[in-house]
């Protein structure tokens, strides 16, 4: 490690003078002397990356508690006892794993009776490491997909780095081999799907097309094309075509319980609105679903196409549905007479509850639900009399869900676990309603030592906002501990119950509290709870972030001096907002890959399409709002701020490191205190492979350890 001397460290902190978090005189506010952090490579902006994390790693890598924490969180990382979760195809079970030995992972399979004992025998399809090796370069996989029935074809996703943007590369699982001279899509943030054999479906960026960009503002494609094998990406026939405003158009497919596939673009042109289109045949031209612009196509199954709905809609037969019903299209008769469609509602949640997510198997649909925060799943099977409902045999009061389904197999994989039960994957037979474990994970900790509490309490406008503690489970009042108050709140992304290894080990067993807020913004109650908080009145998303932190004061569970915070992404920008609104509440606050200047996040790689759920800096109005909100720019000379901790990645390509670079580099040209970590690889997850995973969270600990525990030496 690199040791940074009072000299260097000076000259990375900048000109100003800093003695006892003050500055002699506060410089004017300038963000286009800091345009610069926004060359995600530039070498002024990585020299500056490079000293912060130099200081930042001394200062946390040097704590006592570092290396012991290193040593868990890599221990857990790297455990041959984790689930490997797979896909089943054609009787074998594909798996992508990653242990101490295989950083970038292996892609291998198994057969189903295999999977299921103790020490399956696995196949290796592709060692990602050896490929790496031999290709010098630095690869992380991103998936694959393949083509069915046989799914022998594939294409494979490589990342450089772990960014978003991939290569995709054609392979044959029956050779092991990548397919000399198949299709070979250059690195973008692409989408691609298997027409036939010899053909896909591609959204890429073609390059200049009559001198105009084919990436919307977003940086996304709006052109679809068919590209035929052998062919060059130059002479792809288009068959898709949305707008350059849009977010962006991509190819899917569907596939019935008879293996019947029809393919098709959906058009976002927004993010939380799009449009869908099948593509009949070569010749003939796209034919628009006849959905709400807010809804969600979720597979076939039973002769009805399935959709959930973001909005109240009356459908063209005349019905009347409401925001988060799952509705059903009848599918052949919409085939034979696309002018009359006919729909029916399936299933209607109630106000505490929300569907989380639909997976089709051959024998039946699977619904995951969220009942007052806490996951289930039921099956929906269709019938003379209708479609019934019948609740998989899983454990209550966690989070129950599908790891696998799909409408060729009769088998799906469920999954179960809460906060203080580790993973235990199923293996279930739809059709039979039978249910076996197939694996489960060891305790990492002693859960009989901690209890789970739900708790709401009151935001500005008296709506209950509920939140989950998870502590000591001494049966007397115990006095005030260090607290780690975890948030998201956006896009629609629900927080249920989950199990960490690395929570337990790294903090619940040194006497910490763990708590997830429940606040709008996301989905555990349905599209309403989303929508509460977009655009202008965003606020309310952060005011029940607040409501639940000064609840935890109020019920004694923790002190202001013991309180942290984390989240990452849009829970990187509620910890802005938490540190500029009220930096007086929070002692830590660990804010991972954020959002943070929100004038110019629209210009910033996909920011452009996130204005749906933040607003439009262009537009007056929500520019006003946003100047109010942004972090970056509200910060003042005056105000004392508790250290926070950045973590970011240059490699990712979502949301732009310049986000955390700006804002640090601000607090430092006010002299205030901060910490500052930038992987160069990682994209946006900011962790490419286990040890950097394990790095993050130890560094994470030992930081939230130092500011709540005490100096631990």
């Amino acid at each position: 490690m690199v040791r940074v001397t009072g000299v260097a460290l000076a000259l990375a902190l900048g000109a100003c003078e800093i003695m006892e978090n003050k500055v002699t005189e506060a410089p004017v506010f300038d963000a286009e002397a800091h345009l610069f952090l926004e060359e995600v490579e530039g070498e002024q902006a990585l020299g500056w990356v490079r000293a912060q994390n130099d200081r930042t790693l001394e200062l946390l890598q040097s704590d006592p508690r570092y290396a012991p924490y290193y040593e868990e969180a890599l221990r857990i990382a790297t455990s041959r006892d984790r689930i490997p979760y797979g896909a089943l195809r054609n009787g074998y079970v594909y798996n992508f794993w990653q242990d101490d030995r295989h950083e970038r992972g292996l892609w291998r399979r198994a057969t189903l009776a295999s999977y299921g004992e103790a020490s399956p025998q696995w196949e290796t399809i592709l060692d990602v490491d050896d490929l790496a090796s031999r290709e010098a370069r630095n690869w992380v996989y991103k998936g694959v997909s393949c083509l069915p029935p046989e799914n022998a074809r594939c294409l494979m996703s490589l990342s450089d780095g772990g960014k978003d943007a991939v290569r995709q590369r054609e392979f044959d699982v029956t050779s092991r081999l990548f397919v000399k001279d198949g299709f070979d899509l250059p690195e973008a943030k692409t989408t691609a799907v298997w027409s036939d054999p010899d053909s896909l479906l591609v959204a890429t960026d073609w390059g200049l097309e009559a001198g105009t960009p084919s990436l919307t503002e977003s940086g996304y494609p709006f052109i679809v094309k068919r590209l035929d094998r052998g062919g060059l990406l130059a002479n792809a026939v288009e068959v898709f075509r949305g707008a350059r405003q849009d977010v962006g158009a991509f190819p899917f497919s569907l596939e019935d319980e008879q293996g019947r596939r029809w393919l098709g673009v959906v058009r976002s042109e927004t993010f939380f609105t799009s449009s869908y289109h099948l593509l009949k045949d070569k010749e003939a031209a796209p034919v628009r679903l006849p959905l709400p612009p807010k809804a969600t196509i979720q597979g076939l199954s039973s002769d009805r196409m399935l959709a959930t709905l973001e909005q109240d809609w009356s459908s063209p037969d005349g019905q009347s549905f409401l925001a988060g019903d799952l509705v059903g299209l009848f599918w052949s008769d919409f085939l034979l007479n696309p002018d009359r469609p006919v729909f029916e509602r399936i299933w209607r949640p109630t106000s505490r509850q929300a569907v989380q997510g639909v997976s089709v198997s051959r024998q039946g649909v699977l619904l995951t639900v969220s009942d007052n925060v806490v996951l289930k799943v039921a099956r929906l099977s269709r019938t003379m009399s209708g479609w019934t409902t019948t609740d998989a045999p899983l454990p209550a009061n966690g989070s129950a869900g599908v790891a696998f389904a799909d409408p060729s197999e009769d088998v799906a994989f469920l999954s179960y676990e809460g906060y203080l039960n580790p993973d235990t994957l199923f293996q279930y037979d739809v059709a039979k309603d039978d249910l076996k474990v197939v694996k489960s994970l060891p305790n990492w900790f002693d859960p009989s030592a901690f209890r789970v509490d739900q708790f709401e309490v009151a935001s500005t406008d008296g709506v209950r906002i509920p939140y989950f503690i998870v502590r000591g489970s001494a049966a007397a009042p115990s006095k005030p501990a260090p607290t780690l108050l975890y948030g998201y709140g956006g896009f629609q992304v629900s927080q249920t119950p989950s199990y960490s290894g690395s929570v337990g080990k790294l903090w619940l067993e040194q006497g910490g509290v763990y708590v997830v807020a429940n606040i709008r913004g996301g989905g555990e109650f349905g599209p309403a709870w989303h929508q509460a908080g977009l655009k202008t009145n965003r606020q309310i998303v952060y005011d029940d972030f607040i409501a639940v932190a000064e609840d935890l004061v109020r019920r004694g569970i923790t002190t202001r001096s013991q309180l942290g915070v984390m989240g990452g992404s849009n829970g990187g920008l509620l910890m802005g907002v938490m540190f500029t609104q009220r930096p007086d509440l929070f002692a830590a606050v660990v804010c991972q890959v954020p959002l943070l200047d929100m004038l110019r996040y629209h210009l910033l790689l996909a920011g452009a399409s996130w204005m749906d759920e933040y607003g439009d800096p262009d537009d007056p109005e929500e520019r006003a709002f946003l100047e109010r909100l942004s972090p970056y720019h509200n910060l003042k000379p005056d105000v004392s701020y508790p250290e926070i901790y950045f973590e970011t990645s240059t490699k990712d390509d979502r949301v732009h490191p310049a986000h955390a670079r700006k804002m640090a580099y601000r607090l430092q040209e006010l002299g205030k205190p901060f910490l500052y970590y930038e992987n160069i690889d990682g994209g946006h997850s900011a962790a490419a492979n286990q040890k950097e995973a394990a790095r993050r969270a130890a560094l994470e600990f030992t930081y939230l350890a130092r500011k709540l525990m005490g100096s631990g030496s």
